[in-house]
């Protein structure tokens, strides 16, 4: 039975949060997931869809959320998981889309501003999720949230890195290379077709799960064919993952990756 006063405070931790409401996986009893995700190049619908496919039967109650400017040690009291998928930028000037082609060169009337950004995080936010992590919970920074280390040293010592960059979507294998963590166990080298993102990763190389190789040869910046692609450690008495695959439903889908990010879940919660 769930109580009126257990709904009460349910609604009142997502409203908080600024949720777009409960996940379809939400389970009574279940630990609870704060997931921010979506920004200018990723769509929070794509992202929401994906994470409800991952996170079924691992007994979460998950609060999607797009308001990164609510994320506090308040918020965060909330969870035993803080999820991430979206990049530093904001765009308080407007843009013209959602998306990196020049559609407004071919306008008649250009009579607007040029789209400039500026990043999202503050130092309190980001010190707010250093508690979060060290007191024991977990953290798990998917895809292009790796670009938010690049804004605070805070941020970017918990998550463990940062973004560089990527080619376009192109297709690139993604290899086990630490067989013996939780988080691999059962899980075999896949292909996706996907941003191959390339990071800078500041920890101990033994935490490193997965890498990304491009088998055709291109390379990008002269940083070669193959990037680090995920990792995990422990945080003072948390727990933190990154996996860098995501740009795309399709890849989120990718069965061993499914398979992959589900464990990594599980284990940011201590229950592998």
């Amino acid at each position: 039975m769930i109580s009126r006063r257990s709904v009460l405070q349910m609604a009142a931790a997502a409203a908080g949060a600024g949720a777009l409401g409960p996940s379809s996986t939400a389970q009574a009893g279940g630990k609870r997931v704060l997931a921010l995700i979506g920004d200018r190049y990723h769509n929070a619908d794509y992202i929401r869809v994906a994470l409800d496919r991952v996170l079924d039967g691992l007994n979460v109650a998950v609060d999607y959320t797009i308001n990164y400017d609510q994320l506090s040690r308040n918020v965060l009291r909330n969870y035993a998981l803080f999820l991430c998928l979206r990049d530093g930028m904001i765009w308080p000037g407007g843009y013209f889309g959602p998306d990196a082609y020049p559609y407004q060169q071919g306008l008649e009337n250009r009579d607007f501003p040029e789209a400039r950004s500026q990043n999202w995080l503050k130092e309190e936010q980001a010190l707010a999720l250093r508690d979060f992590v060290t007191a024991g919970n977990g953290f798990y920074s998917l895809h292009n949230n790796s670009h938010v280390s690049l804004s605070s040293k805070t941020y970017r010592e918990v998550m463990g890195g940062a973004y560089i960059g990527h080619p376009a979507l192109r297709p690139f294998k993604v290899r086990v290379v630490n067989t013996s963590h939780p988080i691999t166990q059962g899980v075999h080298d896949f292909m996706v077709d996907d941003e191959q993102h390339y990071v800078e990763y500041d920890k101990d190389k033994k935490d490193i799960l997965i890498e990304a190789e491009n088998i055709d040869g291109l390379t990008f910046q002269n940083l070669g064919t193959k990037s680090i692609a995920g990792w995990a450690y422990d945080y003072g008495r948390g727990r933190v993952v990154f996996t860098s695959v995501g740009h795309t439903i399709h890849a989120l889908w990718n069965p061993e990756y499914v398979k992959l990010q589900k464990r990594a879940v599980q284990w940011l919660l201590k229950e592998i």
